[in-house]
């Protein structure tokens, strides 16, 4: 699973069958800091995000899961919402 800021969102009246009724959202993969950490990706929305929202998605075979038993082709979908996240910092000095 990766963090990303949904930016955007894809219309396209014309496309494969099993995309019918899934929204597609551009999303810009950050890192754990918040920095954008990537190009942007197209993804199918399974949870219902918006623009501005912070999410996490998956890449690959797994994208497809949410829509079971659909097929849709997918390379990325998001999978949660994130409300916020927490990290512990580390001090870079030794001891």
């Amino acid at each position: 699973m990766q963090l990303a800021r949904v930016i955007g969102d894809v219309v396209a009246t014309i496309k494969d069958a099993n995309l019918t009724g899934i929204r597609l959202l551009i999303l810009q993969p950050i890192a754990a800091s918040g920095d954008d950490a990537g190009r942007t990706v197209v993804a199918l929305d399974s949870v219902g995000a918006g623009v501005g929202e912070n999410v996490f998605f998956v890449r690959g075979r797994e994208a497809a899961f949410p829509f079971y038993p659909g097929e849709p082709p997918a390379d990325a979908t998001v999978i949660g919402i994130v409300d916020r996240w927490d990290m512990e910092t580390q001090n870079s000095e030794q001891r």
